[in-house]
């Protein structure tokens, strides 16, 4: 990271981890991020901030040193719900100037099963993998010619990605240091206001109540990705840190039944605590499909409606946990899970698991994890995908709490 980029106050400490007695655990301190909503020059695209001029972002106190600072709008959360995390802003670093390889050359520090967070923008396709995420939290990078902030957040095990621009202005994202609900909170650091990293919203600071514009990027594993974009890029392991890549500080964190240190007040008891989840919300509606209920066998399907929007809900074995074992590759297999609007051409679609893959009655047209035919009358089409997030129970009921569990 070039710290002549960080404000004065923040160039200094890059830390490591801390630890979490709770579980007898390394922790590195999860900051919730959220990246820059793309406006347009017309709208603005804002929710509680007025700009006055296009290209120029409003000034003011930083949010980090005292989000209720008189001269700043009322933040959208009490503060006191804020928690400090250990290390100090940006004491997590960020990755700013990401470096990528081919997938020939990430084939020899990659197992086929580890996870990956997929970001895939006008064709220019990039992995992110977990095990170089949990130790920085933050690319921010440009892709497809967008500039996105690319986040991770290991203590609710969510993959966020955002558009990083705010009115005309691109911006990038460090870690605050500080937790909401257990979960990261990043600063952008042209104005220094805190955002939380489940909805983009920008909670504290001159652009409290704004809200950034998601990009999806589903988590899958190293080898689904490998035969979905061959030509894809791989961000590197030479970050500019020295950092124990494919070492996991929160072994053993990936426990439903363990309660996450940083968490204030109650959990919704319907399910446990960090139960494994797919969350899905569409058009004020929530669902949250426990894994147990999606997964099984070497691929499975579920049918169900969001709102009024019927979704099919496709998981496949082989992707593994990198919040288990100490090692990134070992944890146990959850799978990789895609969410998509059953029908295609036209026409609606049902489907059924078969083998690694999935089959449509309509057509029998085959499907992959990431809603592309593979082969029959529709080999090439696409699904449309439905915005998901692969989480914890704690951080969905949390942020969705009128939601509705699948299954229950």
């Amino acid at each position: 990271m070039d710290e002549r980029r960080l404000s004065p106050v923040r160039r200094s400490i890059l830390a490591t981890p801390r630890l979490d007695v709770g579980v007898t655990v390394v922790f590195v301190r999860i900051v919730m991020v959220l990246s820059l909503l793309a406006v347009s020059c017309s709208a603005g695209g804002t929710e509680g901030v007025a700009f006055e001029t296009f290209g120029v972002l409003p000034a003011g106190p930083s949010a980090l040193d005292d989000p209720e600072h008189p001269d700043l709008p009322t933040p959208t959360i009490p503060p006191a719900d804020l928690v400090s995390g250990g290390p100090p802003p940006d004491g997590i670093p960020s990755i700013d100037e990401p470096r990528f390889r081919s997938i020939a050359d990430a084939e020899l520090s990659l197992a086929d099963t580890e996870p990956v967070i997929v970001v895939d923008i006008e064709g220019d396709v990039r992995a992110y993998p977990i095990e170089i995420l949990i130790w920085h939290e933050i690319v921010n990078d440009v892709v497809g010619g967008v500039p996105v902030a690319v986040t991770y957040c290991p203590l609710c095990n969510s993959a966020v990605t955002f558009e990083r621009r705010i009115n005309g202005v691109d911006v990038t994202f460090g870690t605050s240091g500080q937790l909401y609900a257990s979960a990261l909170v990043m600063y952008d650091r042209e104005t220094e206001s805190l955002w939380t990293h489940f909805d983009g919203r920008a909670i504290a600071g001159v652009l409290a109540g704004h809200r950034l514009e998601p990009v999806p990027s589903p988590l899958l594993a190293w080898s689904e990705f490998k035969k979905a974009h061959p030509e894809g890029q791989v961000l590197s392991r030479e970050t500019g840190f020295d950092r124990q890549y494919g070492r996991n500080p929160y072994y053993g964190y990936d426990n439903p039944d363990t309660r996450p240190r940083f968490l204030r007040g109650e959990v919704d008891d319907r399910a446990r605590v960090k139960q494994r989840v797919v969350g899905i919300s569409v058009d004020g509606a929530a669902v949250a499909f426990p894994l147990e209920e999606v997964s099984g066998g070497e691929a499975k399907v579920t049918s169900a409606t969001v709102g009024e929007m019927p979704v099919a809900v496709f998981w496949v074995a082989g992707q593994n946990s990198a919040l288990e074992d100490a090692d990134t590759s070992k944890g146990r297999d959850v799978g990789s899970v895609g969410v998509f609007r059953p029908e295609a051409d036209g026409r609606a679609l049902s489907f059924r698991a078969e083998g690694p893959t999935f089959v449509d009655a309509e057509t029998s047209s085959t499907w992959n994890i990431t809603g592309r035919a593979i082969s029959g009358s529709l080999e090439g089409a696409r699904l449309v995908a439905v915005p998901h997030l692969d989480t914890f129970w704690f951080a969905w009921s949390t942020y969705q709490p009128e939601t509705t569990l699948f299954g229950s």
